[in-house]
């Protein structure tokens, strides 16, 4: 692998598992000390213990991303032992109910969806641009979903939270894109994940028939494509989805 994150502190929130863990691998096989960061308490470890295992550096916390508290005191921990944040990758989310028309969507079940897939992105993003800011650098990229641009019949809650997040990225781009701070996003179409293994199987077939590759994507795929993104190679995108769907979408 390449050195593109040498000398480089990456936060990958999400990680214990899917697209999170693929990123960070990639991140701390290409040089980078890695800060993974999940919910799942014993994934986090176990991500942890097989980038040391790679020869690699890492650090590990779980906690919610909707709590701001948390956050704060997280992202404070991790500069206080490594005194900077180059890279902020954002791969935590929920999928909630699949397959549930609106009639029959519970407002809870809404609620808990956008409470991470959104509010999460929120807390994190401003948690972290100070830091950025203060060491003049930052590449910060958030995972939507090709659902954030197409919607998904029956998935009301995920489909709204991740466009919302697209809003989130263009507007902070925007607003960072005189700084020497990116905001991009990438959106996938299904992917092979653990989080889908819960999915509708119609809902599933549904979404992989509107792929025309009629296959689902890999996270070494995607992890390839975020670590791109986030190198200091990616210097003139900002407030960019990158969609990576098998020729579902491309705009």
């Amino acid at each position: 692998m390449s050195s593109r994150f040498t000398d480089q502190v990456a936060v990958v929130f999400g990680a214990g598992r899917g697209i999170g863990e693929a990123i960070a691998l990639r991140l701390s096989d290409e040089g980078a000390k890695v800060v993974i960061i999940d919910i799942l308490k014993h994934e986090v470890n176990k991500v942890k213990l097989k980038i040391i295992e790679r020869g690699g550096e890492a650090e590990a916390y779980h906690l919610d991303i909707s709590d701001d508290k948390k956050v704060n005191q997280c992202i404070d921990q991790i500069v206080k032992l490594n005194f900077k944040i180059d890279v902020l990758i954002n791969s935590a989310g929920i999928v909630g109910p699949t397959n549930c028309e609106i009639e029959n969507y519970e407002l809870k079940d809404f609620l808990e969806v956008l409470n991470v897939n959104l509010v999460g992105a929120f807390n994190i993003s401003k948690a972290v641009i100070p830091i950025m800011k203060k060491n003049n650098y930052g590449r910060i990229l958030h995972i939507s979903s090709i659902a954030g641009k197409e919607g998904n019949p029956g998935m009301i809650g995920y489909s709204s939270s991740k466009s919302a997040l697209i809003g989130l990225v263009k507007s902070l781009g925007k607003e960072l894109a005189q700084t020497n701070i990116t905001v991009n996003g990438v959106a996938p179409a299904v992917i092979s994940t653990d989080m889908n293994r819960d999915t509708d199987p119609k809902m599933l077939e549904y979404m992989v028939e509107k792929i025309p590759m009629k296959r689902l994507g890999s996270v070494y795929e995607v992890a390839s494509l975020c670590s791109w993104i986030s190198s200091r190679e990616a210097s003139f995108n900002t407030g960019t989805i990158f969609d990576i769907s098998g020729g579902r979408a491309t705009y």
